[in-house]
Formats: structure tokens, sequence, C-alpha cells
């Protein structure tokens, strides 16, 4: 499987980019962690700067459309091959950018397709 960053992981136990990162890694995908707090998720650490990531293959998206904006150009420079927008992240405005850098743009939920075997 391809290396997956969560962007925008938290380290409450109870939100969805923390079960993701944890569902992520019991499918055995590389996964890192993006967030704006320092801390661990399991062994994942959470990072709090773009720069220290690399060879994203996935990035699944749990930071709202209004908030996104300020990240643009920072995960444009991770050259994803995909970028997941989960429910409640959907922003037509970057499907485009994504799109006309020749990313792929999916609109769904990581955990649904980690459950059915389409991730």
């Amino acid at each position: 499987m391809k290396k997956t960053l969560v962007f925008g992981a938290s380290l409450k136990s109870n939100r969805y980019s923390n079960l993701a990162v944890n569902r992520l890694v019991a499918h055995n995908i590389e996964t890192e962690a993006f967030g704006l707090k320092d801390g661990k998720i399991g062994n994942v650490q959470i990072k709090t700067n773009l720069n220290n990531f690399q060879n994203i293959h996935t990035i699944t998206l749990y930071v709202n459309a209004s908030r996104q904006p300020d990240f643009y150009g920072g995960l444009l420079k991770l050259v994803p091959k995909r970028v997941i927008f989960n429910p409640g992240t959907e922003n037509p405005e970057f499907y485009k950018i994504l799109e006309n850098n020749g990313i792929e743009v999916e609109v769904a939920c990581t955990l649904v397709l980690l459950a059915t075997n389409q991730f």
C-alpha cells in the first residue's frame, strides 16, 4: 500500500481523523499524520510542519473547507497522487486546483473505503 497522510489528525480518540490513523495502521498502510498539536496516535507521530513529509501517495483530509486555503500550497508541494475529501471537507475550489495539477480527487470516507476494501 502507498504512504498515506492523515491531514488534520487529532489526539482526541473520538475524532474520525484519530480513528482513520488507527485503521490505516491496522490495514498495514504506511501512515503519517499532520495536525495542529504534536503528539502520538499509537506509534504514529503527529507532525505540525508539512515540510516534514516525503513520498506521500494519498492525503486524506479532515480539515473543513474554510481552513483548507492556508494549506493549498503546502499540500501541492507534497505532490500526492490523490486527495480524499472526507465528509465535511468538500471543497470544489480545491478539487479544481488539484485536478489542474494532475492529482486525483476522491470525495469519500476513508473509514468506509477501508472497511469495504476500496482504499
